[in-house]
C-alpha cells in the first residue's frame, strides 16, 4: 500500500508543506516565509532556517500522517553551487542586478534568443546570467564546486545526497538550455560547465532517502522524489487530469501563461515570451509577467478579495493602473504608474485585481490563445479574476481550478506515479463571466494607454 507524500512547494515569497494522501487529497498544510541575509555583496538565502522549518514539518506529518516521501516543487530563477556535502557558496536571491560594468561583460556571453528562447531580463530572471556574475567575481567558486544544480534540485541534494540534473528546471529561461535540441547550450559548453551537470532524473522519479528525527527520539527513513519546477508542475498537474488543448494561467509571485497551441514563431523576447519545457522535455510556448507581485504593490495591504461594486466603481471613474509594477512582463519599458485618484482600500483592490486580469487577457492575445483557459493558483483565490477574464473573453471556456494549489497537487502526482499510484486528477469548474457595464471599452481605453507609453519608452531608448 502507498503511504501519503510530503510536497513542499517553495515559493519566491512563501514556502508551504502539503501532505497528500495517495488519492490527491491534501489532508494538511504549514507555511513559512523563506528568509534572506546579506553575505559578500549579495542577497542569499538562509537555507539552513528554511531546511530546520521542513524537517520540522516533515517530522511532524510523519508523526501524524505516517509520511513516507518527499517531493519539493521549486521557484524558478534560481541555482545552487555544491561539492561533496556542501555549498560551495550561499544561494542568491534572482532579484538582484550585477554592477554595469559587470553586466556589461556577461550580457555578451549569452546565446541568443533562437538558440536558448530564453528572453533578456535583468537581474536573474535568467539564472545562467547569476553563474555568469559569481564566476565573474568569484571564480574559484565555480572551480571548487562539484556540481550546478537547479533550486529544486538543490534539495533532492540536501535531503538524499544524490546530485542529479531536471529538464523542466533547466529549461525554465535559465540561458542554459536548447530546448528544440533537447540539450544543454552552448553557453555551457562555452564556460565548462557541462561537465558540472549531474545526470538527469525525471520528475518525481525516487533517486534516495533521507532520515528525519521524529519528536520521541527515533528517526524514519523517507524516501527522496527528484524535484520539480514549481509552473511546469502545474502544467503537468491539468495535462494529468485529461486536458489536452488548454492554455494554462498558473499564478503565484509570477503569472505564467502557458499555450502549447501557440507557434514558436510568436514568441518575442522583447515582451518575456520564452518556451518553457515540459517535465517530460518538450517546449511549451510561455509569456509571463510578475502579476502576484504587482498586485500586492498596487493594493497596498488592502483585503485581495473585491465585491462586483467596488470593481464597477474603478470602472465608471476610469482609474487605471498602467503596467509594469515590477520587473519583466511584455511591457518591461515602462513604468507602473495609477491614474486618478482613488478613493478607498476597496477601489485600491480592485483596481489592483482589474489590472491583473487586463495584463493577462493582453498576453493571452500575445501568446494566440484561442483554446481553453485553466486558471489555477493564488488567482483562484480572489474570487473575481476568473470572472472578470471570462467576461473579456467570450469566444473562450475559463475553467478555474477547485484545488488552486496546481504546482503541489502536480508534484503529488509525479512523486505517486514513480511509486505506481494514480492520485485523483483535479478537477475545475466553467467560470460564469461577470456583467460588469462598460468593461470592454475600459480595456481599450487600458490597451491605448500601455501602446501609448510603450511606443514612446521604445523612441526615447
Amino acid at each position: 500500500m502507498i503511504a501519503p507524500v510530503a510536497v513542499f512547494d517553495l515559493g519566491k515569497t512563501n514556502s508551504k508543506m502539503f501532505v497528500f494522501s495517495p488519492e490527491g487529497e491534501i489532508l494538511d498544510e504549514q507555511r513559512e516565509a523563506p528568509a534572506w541575509r546579506n553575505h559578500e555583496g549579495f542577497r542569499v538565502l538562509d537555507d539552513a532556517r528554511l531546511e530546520s522549518w521542513m524537517r520540522a514539518a516533515l517530522s511532524k506529518a510523519v508523526t501524524e500522517y505516517g509520511v513516507e516521501g518527499v517531493m519539493v516543487s521549486g521557484h524558478g530563477c534560481t541555482f545552487a553551487l555544491v561539492s561533496g556535502d556542501r555549498l560551495t557558496y550561499p544561494i542568491l536571491d534572482y532579484e538582484q542586478e550585477p554592477p554595469e560594468d559587470i553586466a556589461a561583460e556577461i550580457d555578451a556571453l549569452i546565446p541568443s534568443f533562437s538558440e536558448t528562447y530564453s528572453p533578456r531580463l535583468p537581474m536573474g530572471f535568467n539564472f545562467g546570467r547569476h553563474i555568469l556574475w559569481l564566476e565573474n567575481v568569484r571564480p574559484d567558486v565555480l572551480e571548487a564546486s562539484q556540481y550546478i544544480l537547479g533550486y529544486p534540485q538543490f534539495w533532492t541534494w540536501r535531503f538524499s545526497g544524490t546530485a542529479v540534473s531536471e529538464r523542466s528546471y533547466l529549461g525554465c529561461h535559465s540561458h542554459l538550455w536548447a530546448p528544440l535540441r533537447n540539450d544543454f547550450s552552448s553557453l555551457v559548453d562555452q564556460r565548462g560547465w557541462r561537465e558540472k551537470m549531474p545526470p538527469f532524473a525525471r520528475a518525481g522519479e525516487v533517486v534516495g532517502d533521507t532520515r528525519i528525527a521524529l519528536p520521541a527520539g527515533e528517526a524514519r527513513t523517507l524516501a527522496v522524489h527528484n524535484a520539480v519546477h514549481d509552473s511546469n508542475s502545474s502544467l503537468y498537474c491539468y495535462r494529468a487530469a485529461g486536458h489536452d488543448s488548454f492554455t494554462l494561467i498558473s499564478s503565484g509571485t509570477w503569472v505564467v501563461i502557458f499555450n502549447s497551441e501557440c507557434p514558436f514563431s510568436l514568441l518575442d523576447e522583447e515582451r518575456d515570451m520564452l518556451a518553457n519545457v515540459s517535465v517530460d522535455g518538450a517546449p511549451v510556448p510561455t509569456i509571463r509577467f510578475m502579476g502576484g507581485r504587482e498586485f500586492d504593490t498596487i493594493r497596498e495591504g488592502a483585503s485581495p478579495r473585491v465585491s462586483r461594486e467596488s470593481l464597477q466603481a474603478v470602472i465608471d471613474r476610469r482609474l487605471f493602473a498602467l503596467p509594469s509594477f515590477a520587473p519583466g512582463g511584455p511591457s518591461q519599458e515602462t513604468r507602473g504608474e495609477i491614474t486618478g485618484a482613488i478613493g478607498s482600500d476597496v477601489e485600491r483592490a480592485a483596481l489592483a485585481l482589474l489590472y491583473v486580469t487586463l495584463m493577462s487577457d493582453y498576453c493571452l492575445d500575445l501568446i494566440g490563445s484561442r483554446n481553453t483557459i485553466i486558471v489555477d493558483g493564488g488567482l483562484v483565490k480572489t474570487g473575481a479574476y476568473a470572472e472578470v477574464l471570462a467576461q473579456l473573453r467570450p469566444e473562450q471556456k475559463v475553467l478555474s481550478s477547485d484545488n488552486p494549489e496546481g504546482s503541489a497537487v502536480g508534484a503529488a502526482a509525479l512523486a505517486f506515479e514513480a511509486l505506481g499510484g494514480k492520485p485523483r486528477p483535479v478537477e475545475c469548474s466553467v467560470t460564469v463571466p461577470s456583467e460588469l457595464r462598460g468593461l470592454v471599452e475600459y480595456r481599450a481605453e487600458w490597451r491605448d494607454k500601455v501602446e501609448e507609453r510603450r511606443q514612446k519608452a521604445r523612441s526615447r531608448s
